[in-house]
């Protein structure tokens, strides 16, 4: 996906967010502001928004002199997932299909997004994704496939939603012991989005095969990824890309194969996919 004009407005009003998380100075936020503003005049049409974010957050960054610009934010959104871990634990030892119950929890952490147009509230969609059906549903498709894939690829998205991605992602093991699982995460701090330093502390490199994109985007931009990532997603026999920026960057890819799973939090994305914001979606191309 290319950027459309709703996306110019939502990235510059992402820089009062920022202000907002880092506590910034009057004069601080008043420079952040002006700056993606005059940087929002440059922006390129041919460019996908999580393109487009990389830029500014370097920018902001620079800035603010702050190399994560959301690490207290993402030890928070981490300390909440950590604290719904045993209710869902729970879900998953007394649901009748733990596949489709792991799945909705991994969309269900996806509300979690620092960059969105629209924001959830954890615990109320925790409350009501076990009795909401997909709005576009390609899970059978997962469940038939899944058996069968001996390389399996989850693209990670948020600090917080990776908490989700981890009992998703035990129990794709439990299930499918005969497949070989990979996490990829973001290169360097880029919004909320997962780095290796938050994935490492939450285990996923004892759990499986952890990996470093290389990309400096909020999604994978697969032309700024390193050799290894590169490889690991052309050559997967299945990929599960999570999240609204992952979707962005994927639409369209040279491959087959992918199903992403997410929450649809602004209207461009929910145009694209002919859906509406607060669907939860999980989709095959």
């Amino acid at each position: 996906m290319v950027i459309d004009e709703a996306c110019v407005g939502c990235i510059i009003h992402q820089s009062e967010k920022v202000s907002h998380a880092i506590n910034a100075s009057p004069a601080l936020s008043n420079k952040l502001t002006f700056t993606v503003q005059e940087m929002s005049k440059e922006f390129s049409y041919l460019k996908s928004p999580p393109e487009i974010a990389a830029d500014v957050y370097e920018k902001m960054a620079q800035i603010a002199n702050k190399k994560d610009l959301y690490d207290e934010v993402k030890a928070l959104s981490t300390k909440k997932a950590l604290s719904f871990v045993p209710l869902l634990t729970n879900k998953l030892s007394t649901c009748q299909n733990r596949l489709l119950t792991a799945t909705k929890i991994a969309v269900a952490g996806n509300v979690i997004d620092l960059a969105a147009e629209v924001e959830f509230d954890l615990e109320e969609e925790l409350e009501k994704i076990f009795e909401t059906e997909f709005a576009q549903s390609d899970f059978h498709l997962l469940q038939e496939q899944l058996p069968h894939a001996k390389t399996v690829l989850i693209i990670g998205d948020n600090v917080g939603e990776h908490i989700f991605d981890y009992l998703f992602i035990e129990t794709l093991q439990e299930l499918f012991p005969h497949a070989n699982f990979s996490y990829m995460v973001r290169g360097k701090p880029i919004i909320n989005d997962v780095t290796m330093k938050e994935a490492k502390e939450a285990g996923f490199d004892k759990l499986c095969n952890l990996v470093d994109s290389g990309v400096n985007t909020p999604g994978f931009t697969y032309s700024r990824a390193n050799p290894h990532a590169k490889e690991l997603f052309d050559t997967a026999d299945l990929v599960i890309a999570k999240g609204m920026g992952n979707y962005e960057c994927l639409s369209p890819t040279h491959r087959k194969n992918i199903c992403f799973l997410l929450k649809v939090k602004c209207g461009v994305v929910a145009n694209s996919l002919g859906r509406e914001i607060g669907d939860s979606v999980c989709k095959f191309i």
